[in-house]
């Protein structure tokens, strides 16, 4: 598997929007082959913070989601929603792994 968590921060005043955008998005995406989990989370302490939770069964399974069309509208409405850049981080399983040991 290919974890990927995506960090993002929102401007207050864009959260429930931001949140429709991000569940539309989520919605499409968990549909692709390549997609095994799809999550959305919210920061409990911090309501403008949030992490996507991306999980591929290739590395090239994150790219090809990249060139979908639901993608790239939710990345075209939410770049003025932002109150930073995304950042994210790339994670490989270490249980279950992929032998099945777990």
């Amino acid at each position: 598997m290919y974890i990927v968590h995506v960090f993002v921060h929102v401007k207050p005043e864009h959260l429930e929007e931001f949140k429709a955008a991000t569940v539309a998005n989520a919605q499409n995406s968990v549909k692709e082959p390549g997609i095994a989990r799809f999550d959305v989370i919210q920061q409990a302490d911090d309501p403008t913070r949030f992490v996507l939770i991306e999980v591929y069964r290739t590395p090239d399974d994150s790219a090809k989601h990249k060139e979908t069309a639901h993608y790239n509208q939710w990345r075209a409405v939410c770049q003025t929603m932002l109150a930073e850049p995304r950042t994210r981080i790339v994670y490989g399983n270490v249980f279950p792994d992929e032998h099945g040991w777990g």
